[in-house]
């Protein structure tokens, strides 16, 4: 079986991605908790991205793929942005990890792949996404040098959601008319859920995208082509 590495996924999108992949892989799961995770061929680690080092004794010496969930959705006026949630969004979204990818780099398998995670609002600006869009953008400008640096062997793929139904969205969905109001703002009529963002990435993570690198792969209900109004 394959040797797949995550950093995050005890919830969200993560532990969709996780539980699609645990009957046929064999999963690293560094997260803060391991709630969900007990399965056979999962192990886990504890990790805190943003303070720990990644226990590299632990993790197999060759791995054929690597996803990277931890991000923020920290939405406000630019006015109201401190520089610390600039800084705070930049070190859990990018520089988090590069400091992953530095340390398991060398251990990617040939025909291996990465999958990292984007939004929506870096290729279609949107007000109050300032914060993460810039650093959402900076992952997406790392993937796509690290794609032509470490092609043919490894490919690495951006999945860029709108909207997903997961806790770190739950302040902007915790009522119907929150729910329709964000459903409505998407050509689909309905704001995403985990499924719809782990089947992208679990096919990311396989042979099926074999001729896909470099990619930023837009998983949003079609708001960023779409004008439906």
């Amino acid at each position: 079986m394959k040797n797949i590495l995550l950093i995050g996924g005890s919830q969200g999108i993560g532990l969709t991605i996780i539980e699609q992949l645990k009957e046929t892989h064999t999963l690293f799961v560094a997260s803060r908790s391991n709630d969900s995770l007990n399965h056979e061929n999962i192990t886990h680690l504890p990790f805190d991205v943003t303070k720990d080092d990644l226990d590299l004794s632990k993790i197999p010496e060759e791995l054929d793929g690597f996803v990277y969930c931890p991000g923020s959705i920290n939405l406000k006026p630019f006015k109201m942005m401190s520089m610390d949630t600039f800084m705070e969004d930049m070190q859990l979204n990018f520089f988090c990890l590069v400091k992953v990818v530095k340390d398991i780099i060398g251990r990617m398998s040939n025909g291996s792949s990465m999958v990292f995670f984007s939004t929506v609002a870096v290729g279609t600006g949107m007000p109050f996404h300032t914060s993460v869009a810039a650093a959402k953008g900076a992952i997406e400008g790392f993937a796509k040098s690290m794609a032509a640096e470490y092609a043919p062997k490894t490919r690495i793929n951006v999945i860029a959601p709108s909207l997903v139904d997961t806790p770190l969205a739950g302040r902007l969905l915790n009522n119907d008319k929150k729910r329709e109001a964000m459903g409505d703002r998407h050509p689909m009529k309905r704001v995403g859920n985990t499924d719809d963002i782990a089947n992208i990435a679990v096919f990311l993570l396989s042979g099926n995208s074999s001729w896909m690198t470099g990619q930023i792969i837009g998983v949003d209900g079609g708001l960023s082509t779409l004008n439906v109004s």
